[in-house]
């Protein structure tokens, strides 16, 4: 119970890396805020799993992060509910595939406002508490796409570039405190959408799941597995543990060694 009595925000954490993420930070005794899209009943069912298995208090948030005021009402919800937020991790986030002279405008001020507006928002409004009480913890969740970069994601890649750039700014500001900004970067993950792109593969290849895995991972991850939710989620956790308060303005790939190609 390295984390008994913090309070987290998770943004995207309704599913995939960050449901990860929130329970492996529960589990370490941490009160938790979700927030994603889904069904009402099935994000009721995992707030209640874990206020059972970890005897903490989950809430959940609907805020569209789209906007700046729903994030406003977010953090003084949460801030209200726990008193509070020590930890943030930046984790929403929206893909969109395509060239870039046919991106329409309205999917790039998306991904924008998703992927990286919303962490400055989240970030600026709970920094002061954090200043207050010296101590905070803040993982935005860039991608390997932050270290590289790939044709047809223009959005993906710029947003989680600069998350980079944001994470080392803000380690900078908060030096002075026991806050500590760092970044982790994923590689291609047990998430939803690979877990679909892979059902595609073993359905009109006819592969096995080991097959479809090496296939979607050709050129890309050494390993040729996927990185495990619960991997990326551990290493957050540890991130936002005692362990690692010299650890601030890092970027971390958990890649299986596609950064080292």
């Amino acid at each position: 119970m390295t984390l008994a009595g913090k309070r987290a925000l998770i943004t995207g954490s309704t599913q995939g890396l960050g449901l990860a993420t929130a329970q492996r930070l529960a589990e370490a005794g941490c009160h938790v805020v979700l927030n994603g899209l889904g069904d009402d009943r099935a994000i009721a069912t995992i707030q209640r799993d874990i206020e059972t298995r970890c005897g903490v208090c989950a809430l959940y948030s609907p805020a569209n992060l789209r906007h700046p005021d729903n994030i406003e009402r977010m953090i003084a919800q949460a801030t209200e509910g726990l008193g509070g937020l020590d930890i943030v991790v930046n984790n929403a986030v929206v893909r969109h595939v395509g060239p870039i002279e046919s991106l329409p405008a309205s999917e790039w001020d998306e991904d924008i406002a998703v992927n990286l507006s919303s962490a400055f928002h989240t970030i600026r409004l709970t920094l002061p508490g954090m200043k207050q009480r010296n101590w905070g913890r803040i993982v935005n969740v860039s991608s390997i796409y932050g270290l590289t970069a790939a044709p047809n994601r223009v959005g993906y890649v710029t947003t989680k570039t600069a998350l980079i750039g944001l994470t080392r700014a803000v380690a900078l500001e908060t030096a002075g405190y026991d806050i500590t900004a760092n970044a982790v970067c994923p590689g291609t993950s047990t998430t939803p959408v690979h877990e679909a792109a892979l059902e595609q593969l073993m359905e009109a290849g006819r592969l096995s799941r080991a097959d479809a895995e090496r296939q979607l991972l050709a050129g890309k991850q050494p390993t040729g597995r996927l990185i495990a939710a619960d991997g990326v989620a551990a290493l957050i956790a540890f991130l936002c543990g005692p362990d690692s308060r010299d650890i601030t303005g890092a970027t971390l790939p958990i890649d299986g060694g596609w950064s080292a190609m």
